[in-house]
């Protein structure tokens, strides 16, 4: 097994800038401001052959009210899951009392720590490192989480006894990798939760509590999950703080890495034009779509009514996404995603065969005729798959750049049909097919008029001459 590695401490100490160098990645949002981080965030990391996993926490700042307190208790649930525990500090701001409060936690935990003195580029290590002895936690180390000093040194002391890894754990897959997206404060951490059957991300009564998208993985009856809570994207003209700006950036990152997408509407306030703003953005990156209206519980059936009616009329283009009317704090129908989320993939990821899709081709130009262009019918000859996830069909013919939209959409709806696909959109590549033998036929034609010019002058010639000869003949 990979041992799990834990990054702990105060807040804005440089946790999620160490999480991002151990695991080689920009996944943890990094901002010059305490608090950033809520959730735990996992991430994969290796030291030569000897691979890792690695945790980054929210800051423990002591305060424990309000959403502080869960921020804690994901801190202690990551400190109990891990081999582990990096406690960072930093070295300019030297030992503060939150640091002794915390030191005092970790030394119950009988685990391994190691203390990393941060933010000590130009500084004199063995005068830093002094310092933190006090804490009671052994050899403090002096390092750099934004420059990479000390780092690898210090890792491959402490996994000098993992042993290697294998090929088969290496290529493990994510499996189905879903987010979950909306405004601010639908509930979709709740849904993640719910979904999880534990408290894994902070789920608060406040608009903006996750700031990051944390990727999850999970398994569930031998299918694995990897899911993806993201921060609540809203209008443009809301977005004062810089550090929002970069959470959406990770939402619409987060959907555009996705297998599946699930959109949360708030039943109370409706289809808002927020909404459709992340719709549109889900739709131009071809995601399979589960539109999932939370908070439905409790409200009458004439508002559920007035809800269903806005959809209907407000989304007529989305007949192939699933519909889920829930309540994720309570948990009615949110079992039934799970179903609608297995399909989707499969849809989105299921490879045809380049005859089934010529065979389905020919049989709806049967059915329904491509139109005439400047008196010549359309032509589609065959078709076969171009992608997936969304899945695409390259159709060839003539003249495909005058097809109507309104073909386009019979296609669409008879390979959806046909193929059952679900909750996936499909698109639609046209190409012209050249006529192997046009180029052929042109020459032909240039030495058909040749000949036929070179005949015109001999039979002139032979008519010309013939007719001299046939009168010296008669005299």
């Amino acid at each position: 097994m990979k041992p799990v590695i834990a990054i702990v401490g105060r807040p804005n100490v440089g946790k999620s800038t160490l999480f991002n160098r151990l695991t080689r990645t920009r996944d943890a949002l990094v901002a010059d401001m305490p608090g950033v981080t809520r959730d735990r965030q996992y991430g994969d990391g290796r030291v030569g052959d000897r691979p890792y996993i690695v945790i980054d926490t929210g800051g423990l700042s002591g305060d424990d009210q309000g959403v502080e307190t869960l921020m804690q208790s994901q801190v202690y649930l990551a400190m109990q899951e891990a081999n582990i525990i990096l406690f960072i500090v930093d070295g300019r701001g030297g030992i503060t009392g939150h640091d002794q409060t915390i030191s005092q936690h970790l030394r119950q935990l009988g685990k391994e720590i190691i203390v990393l003195v941060n933010k000590t580029e130009g500084m004199n290590d063995d005068l830093v490192e002094a310092e933190f002895y006090a804490l009671g936690l052994g050899q403090p180390y002096a390092v750099s989480a934004s420059h990479g000093d000390g780092i690898t040194p210090l890792m491959e002391e402490l996994l000098a006894g993992i042993p290697d890894l294998s090929d088969d754990e290496d290529n493990i897959d994510d499996g189905i990798k879903l987010a979950i997206v909306g405004r601010p404060n639908v509930g979709k951490s709740t849904l993640i939760n719910r979904l999880m059957g534990e408290e894994r991300v902070v789920a608060f009564d406040l608009p903006g509590t996750t700031r990051d998208s944390i990727f999850i993985p999970f398994e569930r009856d031998g299918q694995r999950y990897t899911f993806i809570d993201t921060a609540g994207v809203r209008r443009k003209s809301r977005i004062k703080e810089t550090i929002e700006k970069f959470s959406i950036i990770k939402a619409l990152q987060a959907i555009e890495s996705a297998n599946v997408v699930v959109l949360m509407l708030d039943a109370h306030e409706g289809l808002t034009d927020q909404d459709l703003h992340l719709l549109s953005f889900v739709l131009d990156k071809g995601r399979a779509l589960i539109i999932a209206i939370n908070k439905w519980d409790g409200m009458t059936k004439d508002a559920r009514e007035f809800v269903k009616e806005q959809l209907e009329r407000r989304l007529p283009f989305l007949d192939y996404a699933k519909y889920h009317y829930i309540s994720a704090l309570h948990g009615s129908g949110v079992g039934l995603l799970y179903d609608s989320v297995d399909k989707a993939y499969e849809s989105a990821m299921k490879q045809h065969q380049a005859s089934t899709l010529s065979g389905l081709l020919e049989d709806a130009v049967r059915m329904h005729q491509p139109p005439l262009v400047r008196g010549r019918r359309i032509k589609l000859s065959y078709a076969h798959q171009g992608g997936k996830n969304p899945p695409i069909i390259v159709i060839h013919g003539n003249q495909t750049d005058f097809i109507p939209e309104s073909y386009k959409r019979y296609l669409v709806n008879q390979f959806r049909k046909w193929l059952k696909l679900e909750a996936t959109p499909i698109q639609l590549e046209f190409n012209n097919s050249e006529n192997p033998f046009r180029g052929t036929r042109r020459n032909n034609d240039k030495t058909k008029k040749v000949l036929e010019k070179r005949h015109r002058q001999t039979k002139h010639m032979a008519r010309k001459f013939g007719g001299k000869k046939n009168k010296r003949t008669n005299r």
